[in-house]
């Protein structure tokens, strides 16, 4: 038998012929992966973000998930874009169910992932109380870029078959940058401790 690694790829001209093996799980997840049917729930300011990522300049039709479906009938993708209040909830579970497996759920920026700063008793603390979450994509609002993150990192989890939630992660590491900021110290007996970079205080009466 020949070489069966699953990494080998091989080039075939026009005129020869060949075959391919693979699982039937991993040709399904791969043509479902390309073909994101998506449902935008949009509710609150995180929907100027979605309209800019379905704009021409990020080209979010590079992933084949460009193409929205108003009916959850006609959709696998639900993203939840802004603040779900509890008045809302009802329908976006209806929607949720009403939608047909295998179905995807993306919580776009941080009031659908966890509530956000409201913490109040008319705001949903998270969709993932309601209807499971595949993908959480913080910031208020994300960036596009970290948008497609998440979206690459679902069809990374559908091609996959895995279920399991998943988050998007800063590119850059933000802990580095914190040692660079001003060090505030709790005395405030002395304000040149509060703030030395900036040198002791001038009294009023000095020029």
């Amino acid at each position: 038998m020949g070489d069966m690694s699953p990494t080998r790829s091989v080039v075939l001209e026009g005129s020869e012929h060949g075959f391919a093996l693979t699982r039937v799980d991993a040709l399904l997840g791969w043509a479902r992966k390309y073909s994101l049917f998506a449902y935008p729930f949009v509710t609150a300011c995180c929907g100027m973000e979605f309209m800019a990522l379905s704009g021409p300049r990020f080209d979010v039709s590079r992933f084949g998930a460009e193409a929205p479906r108003f009916s959850p009938r006609q959709a696998d993708l639900l993203w939840v874009v802004g603040t779900i209040s509890q008045r809302q909830v009802p329908v976006l579970k209806r929607i949720y169910d009403q939608m047909l497996e295998p179905k995807y759920v993306l919580a776009f920026g941080t009031c659908a992932s966890s509530g956000g700063f409201y913490d109040n008793y008319t705001t949903l603390p998270g969709i993932d109380k309601i209807v499971p979450c595949d993908v959480y994509i913080p910031g208020c609002p994300p960036r596009p870029e970290a948008v497609l993150d998440g979206l690459m990192l679902l069809q990374d989890k559908i091609a996959r078959n895995e279920r399991r939630p998943a988050i998007v992660k800063p590119r850059t590491d933000p802990v580095p940058g914190a040692q660079e900021l001003v060090q505030l110290r709790r005395s405030a007996k002395d304000p040149s401790e509060l703030a030395p970079r900036l040198g002791p205080a001038t009294p009023r009466g000095d020029k």
